[in-house]
């Protein structure tokens, strides 16, 4: 038994990242969602509309629907909107699990002018740890990559429920280590990238060095880690019903 698991991608992605993840956590026995949020459809798509709230009511709607409080895996840019979504609706999520990422406060970039923001891969090379990935994967990043809708760098999210703050959350460090996000964390309150960690009051940090990308560098290693807190998060909600946990109350 385990709890729902929605799977969001970084920028420039669609649900395809997920693929091996999803797959893995299938074969598990875990129900597993994959969202390609609006705007990164393709190529093609009409970006020059979509705002920063579309993505959180994207993520929004995925939680809904799901039939339990589920377990919110987010990638890198997405920590902002994922963020976002656990102030929306903390008491449908039982589990928070930040990869390579952090809940971010946006705006990311506010003097972001461009309509969109395209995948230039000699700036993302030089910024971000690429290790354990493939040719094979980084050519196929390259070809499918979606331009990101400039909005989501602009945008501004006022956050309003301290509920957020409770639910159990799991970052996983994979390109920088759990001390050097803590160290950041701590000694810049400022990078936008960051700013949600000192007010989570339940985290546990894991460290899985490799890629930015770990679903397709580590991508068992990440599915493991992923399905055991969906599973530890739906042994909590099923201790919480029981009739001696109303008991002690």
């Amino acid at each position: 038994m385990s709890a729902p698991i929605i799977l969001v991608p970084g920028f420039w992605l669609g649900a395809w990242a997920w693929d091996e993840v999803a797959g893995t956590l299938r074969a598990d026995g875990h129900d597993v969602t994959a969202l390609t949020l609006p705007g990164l459809e393709s190529v093609d798509a009409d970006r020059s509309s979509i705002r920063f709230s579309d993505h959180v009511d994207a993520i929004v709607r995925a939680i809904e629907a799901a039939g339990a409080p589920v377990v919110l895996a987010v990638h890198s840019a997405s920590g902002f909107s994922g963020y976002a979504a656990s102030d929306r609706v903390p008491e449908r999520i039982a589990a928070m699990v930040y990869v390579d990422t952090a809940p971010g406060k946006p705006p990311l970039e506010p003097a972001f002018e461009g309509v969109e923001k395209p995948l230039v891969w000699d700036e993302l090379a030089a910024e971000e740890n690429l290790t354990g990935l493939s040719e094979a994967q980084l050519a196929e990043f390259r070809e499918r990559a979606v331009p990101v809708p400039g909005s989501l760098l602009r945008d501004s999210y006022e956050f309003t429920n301290d509920a957020r703050r409770d639910i159990p959350s799991t970052i996983i460090a994979t390109g920088f280590s759990a001390a050097d996000y803590q160290k950041y964390a701590k000694e810049h309150p400022e990078w936008a990238f960051l700013a949600g960690i000192p007010e989570l009051r339940n985290i546990t940090w894991i460290d899985l060095p490799t890629s930015h990308w770990p679903m397709w560098s580590q991508p068992a290693e990440l599915a493991t880690i992923i399905g055991e807190v969906a599973t530890r998060a739906a042994g909590q909600a099923e201790a919480e019903r029981s009739p001696w946990a109303r008991l002690e109350r």
